[in-house]
């Protein structure tokens, strides 16, 4: 390899780590393009969906964003809209698992793809910025879900989205989100993660990072290349910042799909934003609304501390901690985030019809014992903990 590729690598490897508040690995992802219909031997499985209805909403600076909507499967379809939002770097195929569970269990569910991400257009480089995203989660609600009660779930960057919707929708929040899932997020201080690389190498990658983004993002064929380093290295940076146990190999390849999808440029214009997040102040806003907050002891993009200080300003928050997971929850342990999301909705839904009887007191259970049962899991995350008090 020459010096000049050997450079790359290098960059890209520290840029992939400073963006690592979405899913680290994000120059390992622009590995050379894999087909996405090609199966891991001896695995069965298919992450494509075919929603009911495909929508363009455009935002309120113009830039149209992909929403899709999966209609309530079942004699009795409900009356509560689930909006999912995903992560930074990642697309709405990584609700996969909990689109299925929801709609199967007769909920209507709206995806989206943030800007610059997935199937929505890219905007203004001013515009990568979470305050814009809560804005146009707004747009998606008032085009998709105009009407009846939602549930609002969030993981990294979509959490943050939905803090930011608050901020800005109080009435929407006050009178039609009778539920909020906040997974693997934060409310801020996000420059004091280490990401388990130590606090001297921290210090470095959040200082080059930006600047890093920006350089590669001219070279983003380049990058490609270089980073041509097989499936260990995927593995390595994908699987260690995403996930704390064993996860199929189609799971890390979908992951890694999903970062690859997303361009350089657009991955370095939202990480100051990132970085700047701090919203301790708005959730008071959750106060009186059933929430859920989520994340694994092994999550290193937003550690367990980020989650503690959400639970510890929301009263009435149900806190579930996963033992053994990592950062993106929903692909590594689909059915724990399917089973808390439904009794989230339940809760949520006893809550609209008697008021008074919503719970005040803060509720913490840990997941245990998942590691052992994921190894052999099939993809579709069949395997269940225990949960414990």
């Amino acid at each position: 390899m020459t010096s000049t590729r050997q450079n790359v690598l290098r960059w890209g490897v520290g840029a992939a780590v400073a963006g690592a508040a979405g899913v680290a690995g994000v120059a390992v992802g622009q590995l050379v393009r894999r087909d996405r219909t090609a199966r891991p031997e001896g695995e069965d499985v298919d992450y494509v969906e075919t929603p009911d209805e495909e929508r363009v909403v455009i935002a309120d600076d113009g830039v149209p964003l992909h929403v899709e909507i999966d209609h309530p499967r079942g004699d009795s379809p409900r009356r509560t809209t689930v909006v999912l939002t995903h992560g930074y770097t990642l697309n709405l195929t990584g609700w996969v698992f909990q689109r299925r569970a929801l709609r199967e269990a007769g909920y209507r569910v709206v995806l989206w793809d943030h800007r610059g991400h997935g199937r929505s257009e890219e905007g203004e480089d001013s515009s990568y910025d979470i305050a814009q995203l809560g804005r146009d989660l707004g747009s998606v609600i008032g085009a998709a879900a105009p009407e009846g009660p939602v549930v609002l779930a969030g993981h990294s960057m979509g959490g943050m989205t939905i803090m930011a919707f608050a901020e800005q929708h109080p009435e929407v929040l006050r009178e039609r989100v009778i539920g909020t899932a906040l997974l693997s997020t934060s409310a801020g201080e996000l420059r004091n993660v280490h990401w388990g690389l130590g606090q001297h190498v921290a210090a470095v990658v959040h200082r080059l990072g930006p600047a890093a983004m920006t350089r590669l993002s001219d070279q983003q064929a380049l990058v490609a290349q270089a980073l041509k380093a097989g499936k260990e290295v995927e593995e390595l940076a994908v699987h260690h910042f995403s996930f704390g146990s064993h996860v199929p190999q189609s799971i890390i390849r979908l992951t890694a799909d999903m970062i690859f999808a997303t361009r350089l440029h657009v991955i370095g214009q939202f990480l100051p934003t990132l970085m700047e997040h701090h919203r301790f102040d708005g959730l008071a806003a959750f106060d009186g609304i059933e929430t859920l907050i989520m994340n694994g002891t092994e999550d290193r993009l937003t550690p367990p501390a980020h989650s503690e200080a959400i639970v510890a300003a929301v009263p009435g928050a149900e806190h579930v901690v996963v033992a053994d997971g990592g950062h993106v929850l929903m692909l590594e342990h689909p059915d724990v985030v399917n089973d808390q999301l439904l009794d989230l909705l339940h809760r949520a839904e006893r809550a609209l019809e008697r008021p008074a009887k919503r719970r005040t007191t803060r509720v913490r259970r840990t997941v245990t014992e998942l590691a052992g049962r994921r190894r052999g899991a099939s993809p579709s995350g069949r395997a269940k903990g225990r949960a414990g008090v």
